[in-house]
């Protein structure tokens, strides 16, 4: 992997063609891809993708020729989002950029859901990671920069906003105002939406190299892996998603947990404490809010195959977690909590993308596996495919129930496992003296694309038991279901 990384490197060569400019259509609404369109059925984030914007467009700016694979970066203007009086930037622009390997097998594409700012130039060669991608895998990528839109003024706060800050910001407008289209998701899902209009329309074309692109896998992390889930809610394109460090699906209760657990919030969700969003949870309005951006509000439109990536030691999410939400998830679906990572994971979150794009796009089969926790320290794995790494991860911090990578430091240890006679895996773990013990199973099976499929059981938290306890406030705000 690290020998094609370098000679992607050495043989990206960039062309600046800023003279070749290819303009998509001026207008356009992407109703014809909407999964829900019928009006007594759609939320605010269904009518919002579907509302015409005749800001859409895009123009080719650069290409660029790398090993195995063709790139173009195009310059894409999504939407305008709230108005001049309102944002000092309300119109949304991005860079995507394309690689194309030179033998293209798959209508399948991947979107990466990228950051960014809007005030960075266009770049002059993409990413390397995503070179390697398309060519080990045959297939499309792109990666679409700037989302949300940032940095932004708002004019009655006149404080530059970024990430969550922004989020927070549109949250409180909703809550307070009820206008439907104030929560930062909508703008941010509809972004990936017209990426992917630009994608097909300039692969399509002379320029692009007249290739089909019929399907996507949207992939992003944090408040991009929260995208991808609502990429995938909206857009019947999507015919596979990978979220990544977004381990909050049933939000509610997951942040009781969350508080329950620390005794307070934690310093990584600072954004949302300090605009007084946490006070709202409990509200009519919250609840109303979570209807329109939640994924977990939109369990029956995602039965797609789902791979989720999680960390281990997240800043933000508990790593139980998924106890909230797990089961309730529809169709197949594959879990990674990555040990001794923080909510940035680590560079071989990449591989595990790169496997399993590969495997959707290429129509390849993914290895199946159950888990089942026998009891509260033990755990036994069954897979329908011959693994060819099994570890046993545990983790124990003596004073608190905390994993945070910051906090606890790396203490997850890895013991290798042989199999049962039947073929299965168990890991045992001691109850701790004093503290907390946390554990999962990784199991990595060899993929078709160069890159190993790498998944795990949840991670289980020994004993189950709080230092705290979630204490709704007791006069929370009152928003416009409430005056």
């Amino acid at each position: 992997m690290k020998k094609q990384l370098r000679w992607v490197l050495i043989g990206l060569l960039v062309l600046t063609s800023a003279g070749l400019a290819y303009a998509g259509p001026k207008a356009a609404a992407p109703a014809s891809h909407l999964r829900e369109s019928d009006p007594a059925k759609m939320t605010a984030l269904d009518r919002y993708i579907a509302k015409p914007d005749p800001n859409y467009k895009y123009e080719l700016v650069n290409t660029f020729e790398g090993d195995g694979t063709t790139g173009y970066v195009l310059g894409l203007t999504s939407q305008q989002w709230r108005t001049a009086a309102e944002v000092d930037k309300p119109v949304w622009t991005h860079w995507v950029t394309i690689a194309v390997p030179n033998k293209v097998k798959s209508k399948t594409a991947l979107m990466y859901i990228g950051g960014g700012s809007n005030k960075e130039q266009a770049p002059k060669g993409g990413d390397v990671k995503l070179h390697v991608i398309a060519k080990a895998t045959n297939a499309i990528t792109a990666e679409i920069s700037n989302i949300p839109n940032e940095p932004l003024v708002f004019s009655d706060d006149q404080k530059r906003r970024s990430e969550d800050s922004i989020i927070a910001y549109t949250w409180d407008k909703y809550l307070r105002t009820g206008d439907e289209e104030w929560p930062l998701r909508l703008p941010m899902t509809k972004a990936v939406v017209r990426a992917m209009d630009a994608v097909q329309e300039f692969c399509a074309s002379p320029q692009g190299g007249k290739h089909k692109v019929e399907t996507f896998v949207p992939a992003g992390g944090s408040k991009r892996g929260w995208t991808t889930w609502t990429v995938g809610v909206v857009d019947k394109r999507v015919v596979a998603i990978a979220p990544a460090v977004i381990d909050l699906l049933n939000i509610i209760p997951s942040f009781r947990h969350h508080k329950a657990v620390y005794g307070r919030w934690a310093p990584a969700i600072g954004d949302y404490e300090h605009m007084g969003i946490m006070d709202w949870m409990e509200t009519p309005e919250y609840a109303a809010m979570m209807k329109i951006v939640e994924p977990y509000s939109y369990l029956d439109r995602l039965t797609m195959p789902k791979y989720i990536m999680a960390s281990g030691g997240d800043q933000f999410f508990l790593p139980d977690s998924w106890k909230f939400y797990w089961d309730d998830l529809k169709g197949p679906k594959w879990i990674r909590y990555v040990p001794n990572t923080g909510h940035g994971l680590n560079a071989t979150a990449f591989e595990s993308l790169q496997a399993f794009f590969g495997a959707i796009a290429n129509q390849e089969p993914i290895p199946e596996y159950q888990w089942t926790f026998v009891d509260e320290t033990t755990v036994r794995v069954q897979s329908n495919a011959k693994p060819s790494s099994v570890k046993l991860w545990q983790g124990t911090n003596p004073e608190h129930r905390d994993f945070r990578v910051d906090v606890a430091g790396e203490i997850y240890k890895a013991t290798e496992l042989a199999p049962e006679a039947d073929g299965s895996y168990t890991g045992r773990v001691e109850k701790p003296a004093q503290g907390w013990t946390a554990y999962l199973i990784e199991l990595q099976f060899p993929g078709k694309s160069g890159a190993s499929f790498t998944f795990t059981t949840p991670i289980r938290i020994i004993p189950d038991t709080y230092e705290h306890e979630y204490v709704p406030v007791s006069n929370p705000p009152k928003g416009f279901m409430s005056k």
